[in-house]
């Protein structure tokens, strides 16, 4: 998820894709009180120091805080809410095809959105710092974790595919906890500083983070010849050269990396994902395993038509609680298309009705 700063953005496995370029950390006394150099130590300072200082916090402040944050976000004039507008309304859409949804019951899911962004934050900040059994006890699997127990007993890996829904954090540390340790690659950020203490707090909630880049599908593939466990957001086709889907009506593109991981490993390949509530708690959904016997009819097509199960599993389990979806950036072409005439040209009903 890029628009916000605090952490990286999960990836497709590192499949394809070039590494981000990242410059040397800052070293103290370097440059004086200006410059990149000490931007770059600032804003690692700042954000370390916010996770750190939340971790101590007690819960109903950070919820208060969070509350705020959210607001804040919501009502900002150049902000994200006229895309992430366009988003809920193509779900809302796809729930009544025959009724356009209102435009202002679509603002409001909007607005709504924001306070489970807020918390998704929130919840990753203080999350390195809660003990492992209370994790668990706040953690409900309603459906399907037998799919993930039979597929890891069977030895080839498990490639667990997921939408940027809920808290996807929380249930890989409940995994770890479990026996289940996730791997899952994450885009580079700056300064370098900022992302290697954001790996280390991951893995101190049992997660293994590999940074995107030329090396990155190496390490997934490694991890599912041992039979271990992949995580990959996969909803967002950042690098740009992935497989069209149909996507809640609407053309777009998928990351590749999933299906093909599956396809040449034989490794299982599942859905989930971790939605919050009720209350503090969070509750997980796992699909049954995808159909990915090779069809004869050559890669690419498996590769397509698998993407393609994996788009339509991921539109259920949005619509499940569409206002936990945390993706505030263009998605499909005319997103960018209207997000380029808001940006030289805006209108106020644009900002209303999300259009």
């Amino acid at each position: 998820m890029t628009g916000r700063t605090p952490g990286p953005e999960a990836q497709d496995g590192g499949v394809t894709g070039p590494e981000a370029q990242g410059t040397a950390e800052p070293e103290a006394g370097g440059r004086g009180l200006v410059g990149p150099d000490a931007r770059a130590r600032a804003t690692y300072l700042i954000y370390r120091g916010l996770g750190e200082a939340i971790q101590r916090v007690p819960e109903p402040v950070v919820d208060v805080v969070a509350a705020v944050v959210a607001e804040v976000m919501a009502r900002r004039p150049s902000g994200p809410l006229p895309v992430r507008a366009r988003h809920l309304r193509r779900v809302l859409a796809s729930s009544s095809p025959v009724v356009e949804p209102d435009p202002e019951v679509v603002r409001r899911w909007a607005r709504r959105s924001f306070r489970g962004y807020a918390r998704y934050w929130m919840e990753g900040a203080r999350l390195p710092g809660i003990p492992t059994a209370e994790v668990r006890d706040r953690m409900f699997v309603e459906q399907g974790y037998e799919h993930l127990q039979e597929a890891m007993a069977a030895g080839r890996g498990v490639v667990l595919v997921l939408p940027h829904v809920g808290s996807w954090e929380w249930g890989g540390m409940f995994l770890a906890a479990e026996g289940y340790p996730m791997t899952s690659v994450a885009e580079r950020i700056e300064p370098p500083a900022l992302f290697d203490w954001f790996v280390t707090q991951r893995e101190a909630m049992g997660l293994t983070i590999v940074p995107l880049g030329q090396e990155s599908g190496g390490a997934v593939l490694r991890t599912l010849r041992n039979g271990g466990l992949v995580g990959l957001l996969c909803d967002r086709d950042i690098v740009g050269n992935g497989v069209e889907v149909t996507f809640f009506g609407e053309v777009t593109t998928f990351p590749a990396g999933p299906a093909t991981l599956a396809l040449r490993t034989g490794a299982t390949l599942l859905a989930a994902a971790v939605y919050s509530g009720p209350g503090r708690s969070h509750t997980g959904v796992i699909s049954p395993p995808f159909d990915t016997t090779r069809s004869g009819g050559g890669l690419r097509r498996d590769v397509a038509r698998i993407t393609q199960d994996i788009a339509r599993q991921f539109e259920g389990l949005i619509r499940r609680a569409p206002e936990q979806w945390h993706l505030y950036q263009p998605n499909w072409p005319s997103d960018r298309l209207a997000s380029d005439r808001l940006a030289s040209d805006p209108a106020p009903g644009d900002a209303v009705a999300g259009r």
